[in-house]
């Protein structure tokens, strides 16, 4: 199975990015992901079930830990390509 996360967290700061967002983005950009799109106003990565799932509880812990109060997240399961 394959699944398509897409988060933000919170607060928003318009001038620098707060520690809790740079934190987060490393987590998804250090994972085992494809597909990884990072954004000044949400995130995006795919990849195996085992491997976002686990990047998602990764985010969530040290995101909070990094001062996050709020993370808006999505997971969506995605068709795989037939080959």
């Amino acid at each position: 199975m394959r699944l398509r996360v897409e988060f933000t967290t919170e607060p928003f700061d318009l001038d620098e990015a707060p520690t809790h967002a740079v934190v987060a983005r490393e987590v998804i950009q250090g994972a085992e992901l494809d597909a990884v799109d990072v954004g000044p106003f949400g995130n995006t990565a795919e990849g195996g079930a085992d491997e976002v799932l686990t990047a998602v509880d990764s985010l969530l812990r040290q995101a909070l830990a990094s001062g996050a109060t709020r993370v808006s997240l999505q997971v969506n399961v995605i068709e795989e390509e037939i080959r």
